[in-house]
C-alpha cells in the first residue's frame, strides 16, 4: 500500500465505537416518549447527525427543533466516548508506522466534533492527524464525496496518492466512486458485508496487529 496521504474514518475504524451507534437513534426516541420504526438505526446510519435530526424531527413529528435533537445525541455520545471508547487494537503502531514514513493524515467522521474529539483524546489517537473534518463541516453526509475531497485538499494531495480507511460499505462505495483508493477495515458491526467490502476495497485489514505481517 503505497500512500501519500491517509483520510481515516473515525468510528468503527480507528475506533471500537460503533456499538454506541448500534441503538442510538431508537434509544433516544424511546426516552422522548416515541415507538420507532423498525430498521430505524440502519436507516440513520448513512447519514450526519443533522440529516438524522431532521429525519426523525419530520418523521415523528417532535418537538424539539433540529438543535436540540442533535444535543441530546452529542450528550449520549459524548459520554461514551469521554468515558469508554477505546482504539482498535494495534491501530497506534500502524498511525505510528505512516507518520514515521511521513504520511499525511486526516479524520473524516459523520460524529460532530465535540464528541470526536474527546474520543481521540482519551485514546490518544489525536496527535497522529493534522486535523479533523465533520460531516456538518463538510455540509453532506458520506452519501457524496465532499468530506474526502476536503480533506484531501489540506493535505495538499491528490486522489492517486490518498487511501481512504472505511469500514461501513456504503461509505467505500462513496469514496471509490469519486476515485479514491480505498482500504476496507473489518468491523464486526459490518460482518454481513464483508465479503463486499473486500470485492470494492483496493486494499482490506482484517486487524491493524496482522499490518506488519502483511508488510513483511
Amino acid at each position: 500500500m503505497r500512500l501519500q496521504s491517509a483520510i481515516f474514518d473515525m468510528d468503527g475504524t480507528l475506533l471500537d465505537s460503533m456499538s454506541v451507534w448500534n441503538t442510538l437513534c431508537s434509544d433516544l426516541l424511546w426516552e422522548i416518549g416515541c415507538e420507532p420504526e423498525e430498521g430505524l438505526d440502519t436507516k440513520v446510519k448513512t447519514m450526519s447527525p443533522q440529516q438524522g435530526a431532521a429525519y426523525c424531527r419530520e418523521r415523528y413529528a417532535l418537538t424539539q427543533s433540529e438543535g436540540e435533537i442533535v444535543d441530546l445525541i452529542d450528550q449520549r455520545v459524548e459520554r461514551f466516548y469521554r468515558e469508554e471508547v477505546t482504539a482498535k487494537p494495534g491501530v497506534d503502531k500502524v498511525l505510528t508506522l505512516l507518520k514515521m514514513q511521513g504520511v499525511g493524515m486526516y479524520v473524516a467522521t459523520a460524529t460532530n466534533r465535540g464528541p470526536a474529539e474527546a474520543a481521540l483524546h482519551r485514546t490518544g489517537l489525536d496527535g497522529y492527524f493534522r486535523g479533523l473534518l465533520t460531516c456538518a463541516d463538510a455540509g453532506r453526509g458520506k452519501d457524496s464525496p465532499e468530506i474526502y475531497e476536503m480533506a484531501m485538499r489540506r493535505l495538499g494531495s491528490n486522489k492517486k496518492d490518498t487511501v481512504v480507511f472505511e469500514d461501513s460499505l456504503f461509505a467505500i462505495h462513496t469514496a471509490k466512486a469519486a476515485g479514491f483508493r480505498v482500504a476496507g477495515v473489518y468491523d464486526p458491526s459490518s460482518e454481513s458485508h464483508q465479503e463486499e467490502i473486500r470485492a470494492v476495497a483496493d486494499y482490506y485489514i482484517r486487524s491493524y496487529e496482522d499490518w506488519f505481517e502483511q508488510e513483511a
